[in-house]
């Protein structure tokens, strides 16, 4: 019976201690002597040679210091668009390169952190999925370092679900409309003209589309001197630069992003409020700059 009630204990003890795990927005695989270029081809080789895809990459804030690979994997992406309200936001994972003083740190977005946050509910209904790609993807990593150290801040693990930064502060659930259109068709067309144009000193990093779902998910460059990632990263801290690039996502009809103050705190959760003053207009520069793409042009709005 003694020996009973201790094994209770230790499961309820357990179970307390992982309910209340605190958990970090990336990992850092390691620090190297080699190049940014250097190292992101090995980074490209080693997810392609284990069945990730390569979606595209970057230089945030236009410095070639910083890099940023986007990557998916097919399970994950027919895992995700399940959970119906901006689920394909899970799908894509970053990998952020940052050269100081003659080294490049090379960290990748924690999925447990991240898939936490975007599903809420959700992810706990497929987690045995979920934990398969995150023990996946840090066998991959392990190709090019051993480290394997969560940084960036940390959230308690049960509170990702319904995180946001402070009393009256945006939730995951209080998403900024950018546009509505006649069909996901033509949602389509036009982000993807607006973006091929560069319009708003952007670039497109990379986009999931799900045709059968009409969804679709873009990642953007913001490089815009003025208000874009030259602005807010050095501000805020480069080194989390695998929080980039911001995403729109268009779910049939309607396009949406992340609200600034609720994606930036997500990703810097050890910001202070003085740091967050220092960027008080960023979320709305941003909003800006998105709906802009999600913007008919004038030709289209004369002809209907």
């Amino acid at each position: 019976m003694k020996s009973f009630i201790i094994s209770v204990i230790a499961v309820l003890g357990f179970s307390f201690s992982s309910s209340g795990q605190d958990l970090a927005p990336y990992i850092k695989i390691v620090e190297t002597d080699e190049s940014i270029e250097q190292s992101s081809e090995k980074i490209i080789s080693v997810l392609k040679e284990n069945s990730f895809q390569v979606l595209g990459s970057y230089h945030p804030a236009n410095r070639s210091s910083l890099k940023v690979i986007v990557f998916t994997r097919s399970d994950l992406k027919n895992t995700v668009i399940k959970v119906a309200d901006r689920g394909a936001l899970a799908a894509a994972f970053k990998v952020g390169l940052v050269q100081k003083n003659g080294k490049v740190t090379i960290s990748y977005t924690n999925p447990d952190y991240i898939l936490r946050a975007y599903l809420r509910g959700d992810y706990s209904t497929h987690q045995t999925a979920f934990d398969k790609f995150s023990s996946d993807l840090k066998t991959t990593f392990s190709a090019i370092g051993t480290d394997f150290v969560p940084f960036g801040g940390t959230v308690e693990a049960d509170k990702l679900k319904k995180y946001h930064y402070k009393i009256m502060m945006p939730y995951f659930t209080d998403p900024v409309e950018l546009n509505e259109y006649a069909s996901f068709e033509e949602g389509l067309r036009v982000i993807e003209s607006n973006l091929k144009a560069n319009k708003g000193e952007t670039v497109q990093v990379y986009k999931i589309i799900y045709s059968d779902e009409k969804v679709a998910v873009f990642g953007v460059g913001l490089k815009s001197k003025e208000d874009g990632e030259s602005h807010f990263l050095p501000k805020i801290g480069m080194d989390h630069a695998a929080a980039m690039p911001y995403e729109i996502i268009l779910q049939g009809k309607e396009a949406t992003m992340l609200h600034g103050k609720y994606r930036i705190a997500l990703h810097w959760p050890d910001l202070t409020m003085g740091t967050f003053m220092k960027i008080m207009s960023t979320p709305g520069d941003i909003e800006d700059t998105l709906k802009g793409i999600c913007e008919m042009p004038v030709s289209d709005k004369n002809s209907k």
